[in-house]
C-alpha cells in the first residue's frame, strides 16, 4: 500500500496520485489541492486501519523508492561483510609474518632452506670505523641450523664444479666490427706531451650550437643538468683555434676504479679526488662501459636510446679544460713541460657486469659472453692503469642486501635470500661453465642477492687476460680501513703522482669516512651467524685460487 504524506491521502493500489500538486511541485496548498481542500484532519489509513500521521516519518509516492531502504539495507550487510574480510587479512597477514619470522608456521616457506641465529656483534664493515667492532655471544635459532646440512650439499656440488679456465682473447679487428663508431671517434694515438691520455677533436658548431644539446646524461638525469649547464657557458672559451678551425680537447680516464660495489671505492674516490693531480669525470659513476652504451639506465626497466661515446667523452670536458690550460701555457710550450693532470673515472660496476652482452653479441660458445668490457678498454687504452679495492665477500653481501633491499629486511629474510641464490647459482652449475653462470644475465637478474659479484677471482682472471699484472692494483678495505695512510701513499705510488706536503696529506688521509651505513640498516643487526657459515663455504675456493693469484694470504680473510 502507497501513502502521501505531503497531502495525506489514501492511495490505491492502481492510483497514480496525479491529483496531488505537492508531488508535481513545492507549491501544494490544502486550500487549492481538490482531495485535502477544507478539511482540518485527515486521516493515514493503513490496510483500511487508522494511524497516527505522527507516527509516519516518510513516505514516498515513486514506485523505485520502496526499494530504498532494502538496498541502504544490504548496502550495510556488504560494508560490513568487506570490512571484517580486511580485518581477517591483517590478522593473517600478521599470523604469517610473525610465523614466518620465529619458525611457528605449520606450512613452511618455499624458501626455507634454514635460517640461523642472530649475532649482533659480528664485524660491519661498510665503514672504515667499524672495522674495529667485536664479536659478541647471541642465541641460535635450532630450526634453521638443523637444515644446513642441506645447504652445505648443494655448496659441495657447486665446489665440485668448479673450473678456473682461461678464456680466448678476441681480434681486435672482431672488436672492430662490433663497435665501429667507438672506433671512429677514439684515436689510436694520443698527444705526447700529456700524460693523461687526450687528442684534439675539430668543432664544427658555431656560437649558437649548443655542444651538450643531445647528451643522454644530461637528459635523463635532471642532477646531471647543472654540471653541463656550466659547460655550455665555459665551452667557447676552452676551444683551440687554428687556420680558422676549432679544436675541442677530448680526454678518457689514465685510471680506472672499477670495483667492486660496497668495498670502499666511494670513500677511496673521495679521498683521491683532493690530490692536486687528480681530477675524476663530471659524474662519480657514468657506468657507460657496463650499461648505458648498450641503453641500459635500469636492465629491469629495459633498453632506451644507447648513449653514444661522445656522451660519455663530455663527462670528462671539466677536465680537458684544466689540461688544456696547462697545456696551452707558456712555461710548457716553451720548457717542453709535461702536463700532469690525470683523470680518473670510479664506475663500480665496471670489473664485473657484462650483463648486457647477451642481447648485443650472439656468437657467444657454450653460454659465454664472445666480448667483455675489458677488451674494449685495452683495445682503446693498452697503458691504462686499474685500481679494484675488495672486502670480505660474506661482509660485502650482507652490506649489499641491506643497501639495495626495499622492504622487510631482516636477517632471516636475508638468510632465505642467500638459500634461494645457493640453489639458482647450483642449477646453472650442473649444466655450464663457472664464466658463464658469473655472466648469465637471466641468473643473475633471478638471485635475490647478487653472490655473484663476490666471485672476486673469476673476474680478476678475466681482466688479467688482457691488462698486465702490474697496471692492476688489488686492495683490501680491511687494510684501508686500519691505515688509510699506507693505502693511499700505495694509490699515489700506483698512479705516479707527485709528492704532498703536510697539509695535503692530511686533508686527503684525516677525511671522515664515506659512505657509511645507514642507522636504520644498523638497527638491524648483522648477518645470522650459520647465515655467514654457509657463505664462508660458498666463498672459500674463490678466495683461496684469488690469495694464489696475488700471492697474499690476506684474500683468504680467515678469522683469527
Amino acid at each position: 500500500m502507497r501513502y502521501c504524506i505531503n497531502c495525506c491521502i489514501h492511495l490505491l493500489p492502481n492510483d497514480l496520485h496525479r491529483q496531488c500538486f505537492r508531488c508535481r511541485g513545492p507549491n501544494h496548498n490544502n486550500q487549492k489541492c481538490p482531495v485535502c481542500k477544507a478539511e482540518n484532519k485527515i486521516p493515514l489509513y493503513t490496510d483500511s486501519k487508522q494511524m497516527k500521521l505522527l507516527a509516519v516519518l516518510e513516505v514516498r509516492t515513486d514506485h523505485s523508492e520502496s526499494w530504498n531502504g532494502f538496498f541502504c539495507l544490504r548496502k550495510g550487510k556488504l560494508c560490513s561483510l568487506i570490512f571484517g574480510l580486511i580485518i581477517m587479512t591483517l590478522v593473517m597477514a600478521s599470523y604469517i609474518l610473525t610465523g614466518a619470522k620465529h619458525g611457528l608456521l605449520l606450512i613452511p616457506s618455499p624458501f626455507h632452506y634454514g635460517a640461523f641465529a642472530s649475532n649482533p656483534s659480528l664485524m660491519d664493515n661498510e665503514s672504515l670505523s667499524d672495522m674495529k667492532d667485536h664479536y659478541q655471544p647471541s642465541k641460535m635459532n635450532i630450526s634453521y641450523v638443523k637444515d644446513y646440512p642441506s645447504i652445505k650439499l648443494i655448496i659441495d656440488t657447486i665446489t665440485s664444479k668448479i673450473e678456473f679456465i682461461m678464456r680466448q682473447r678476441p681480434d681486435l679487428e672482431e672488436l672492430r666490427k662490433q663497435e665501429p663508431h667507438m672506433f671512429s671517434v677514439i684515436p689510436n694515438k694520443f698527444l705526447p706531451n700529456s700524460k693523461n691520455p687526450c687528442w684534439y677533436e675539430e668543432y664544427r658548431g658555431n656560437t649558437t650550437t649548443d655542444p651538450y644539446a643531445t647528451n643522454s646524461y644530461a637528459l635523463y638525469s635532471k642532477r646531471f643538468r647543472t654540471i653541463f649547464d656550466y659547460l655550455r657557458k665555459v665551452f667557447w672559451n676552452h676551444l683551440y683555434h687554428y687556420k680558422d678551425k676549432h679544436y675541442r680537447l677530448r680526454c678518457l680516464p689514465h685510471f680506472y676504479i672499477i670495483g667492486q660495489p660496497k668495498c670502499g671505492t666511494t670513500d677511496l674516490y673521495d679521498r683521491l679526488r683532493l690530490h692536486p693531480d687528480v681530477r675524476f669525470s663530471a659524474i662519480k659513476e657514468p657506468h657507460w662501459w657496463t650499461r648505458k652504451r648498450f641503453g641500459i639506465i635500469r636492465l629491469r626497466d629495459g633498453f632506451h636510446d644507447r648513449y653514444p661515446v661522445e656522451d660519455y667523452l663530455d663527462l670528462f670536458d671539466l677536465a680537458a679544460h684544466q689540461i688544456q690550460g696547462v697545456l696551452q701555457s707558456e712555461a710548457t710550450k716553451e720548457r717542453g713541460k709535461m702536463n700532469n693532470i690525470i683523470i680518473g673515472e670510479a664506475s663500480a660496476s665496471t670489473m664485473w657486469d657484462n650483463n648486457a652482452w647477451i642481447f648485443f653479441y650472439d656468437n657467444s660458445t657454450e653460454g659465454e659472453p664472445p666480448f667483455l668490457i675489458q677488451d674494449f678498454i685495452h683495445a682503446f687504452q693498452p697503458n691504462a692503469k686499474l685500481i679494484i679495492m675488495l672486502r670480505d665477500p660474506v661482509e660485502r653481501l650482507y652490506s649489499d642486501y641491506l643497501y639495495f633491499a626495499s622492504a622487510n629486511k631482516s636477517a632471516e629474510d636475508f638468510h632465505e635470500k642467500v638459500a634461494e641464490s645457493l640453489q639458482l647459482f647450483e642449477n646453472c652449475m650442473l649444466d655450464y661453465s663457472l664464466r658463464a653462470c658469473v655472466y648469465n644475465n637471466t641468473l643473475n637478474n633471478a638471485m635475490p642477492v647478487r653472490l655473484q659479484v663476490g666471485l672476486y677471482v673469476v673476474y680478476l682472471l678475466d681482466w688479467l687476460t688482457v691488462f698486465d699484472k702490474d697496471q692492476i692494483l688489488v686492495l683490501r678495505l680491511e687494510d684501508h680501513a686500519s691505515n688509510v695512510k699506507y693505502t693511499m701513499h700505495m694509490v699515489f705510488q700506483f698512479l705516479d703522482l707527485g709528492p704532498l706536503n703536510e697539509k695535503q696529506e692530511a686533508l686527503i688521509t684525516k677525511s671522515p669516512a664515506s659512505n657509511t651505513r645507514r642507522p636504520e640498516d644498523r638497527s638491524l643487526g648483522p648477518m645470522l651467524p650459520t647465515t655467514k657459515a654457509i657463505l664462508r663455504d660458498f666463498y672459500r675456493p674463490f678466495n683461496t685460487k684469488l690469495a694464489q693469484v696475488l700471492f697474499d694470504d690476506a684474500f683468504l680473510w680467515k678469522r683469527t
